[in-house]
């Protein structure tokens, strides 16, 4: 299965290319920038997902990502940015125009793993997400199908920020305000229709959590994140 990395800075390249081979067995392709990639996927590349840097010279990852989603045989390709933290009025504008997600820069496994195991269908454990569909959203909060991709990609950052947030109170052992970011995300899902990820963050124990335990559904949910997205974004083409 081949993974398509895009990126003019080749530390930056090598690191992601590494934590994708973590992930499990895949024909990694390089391409040093935008200009790079398109005239590989020009020539009849098609990779299952491409990993793309935003800031690039010659063609940035915006500029591929719109080629990319006007190409009929490579529009279908999720396409996921590598951005650095001040880029998310970018990161916005990139998923509606359909881009499959982002990871921030330093990256981290997991950032990664969500990308790969949910967008090539391997999942762990062959996981079904108990969902709304995205027409039963769009229906119950009166809103279009690009302000529903807005409000997931924020649920989504909110997720992010969560997670390190939570591990420093968890540490500190302030069960409490941890409980108190939970059940926020808890509503957040409930609002989105993400009953699935809402009834696991449910589960969790309150005054007992685990930093491991809460993690590992953080993970789980900003996986449903994305595949609902996915979903939605199938729904509006």
């Amino acid at each position: 299965m081949k993974v398509l990395v895009v990126d003019d800075d080749v530390v930056s390249r090598m690191v992601l290319m590494h934590l994708i081979d973590s992930c499990g067995s895949f024909e990694i392709i390089e391409a040093e920038d935008g200009a790079d990639a398109w005239s590989q996927l020009e020539a009849g590349l098609r990779p299952a997902i491409c990993f793309c840097d935003l800031r690039m010279p010659r063609l940035s990852g915006m500029e591929l990502l719109q080629r990319v989603k006007s190409h009929a045989e490579v529009a279908g390709m999720p396409f996921v940015l590598v951005t650095s933290a001040n880029d998310k009025d970018t990161v916005q504008e990139a998923t509606v125009a359909g881009a499959a997600g982002y990871i921030v820069k330093p990256f981290h496994a997991e950032q990664v793993r969500v990308h790969l195991t949910d967008f090539l269908g391997q999942a762990a454990g062959g996981q079904d997400y108990l969902a709304e569909t995205p027409a039963e959203t769009l229906r119950r909060l009166g809103i279009n199908g690009e302000r529903l991709l807005v409000y997931l990609s924020g649920f989504q950052n909110q997720l992010t920020a969560a997670a390190a947030d939570l591990e420093t109170l968890l540490a500190k052992g302030e069960q409490q305000d941890a409980q108190v970011r939970i059940d926020r995300l808890h509503a957040g899902c409930i609002t989105l229709g993400l009953n699935g990820s809402a009834a696991a963050l449910k589960r969790l124990a309150p005054g007992a959590l685990t930093n491991d335990a809460v993690q590992a559904v953080l993970a789980d949910v900003i996986r449903a994140v994305v595949h609902q997205a996915a979903k939605a974004r199938q729904c509006a083409s």
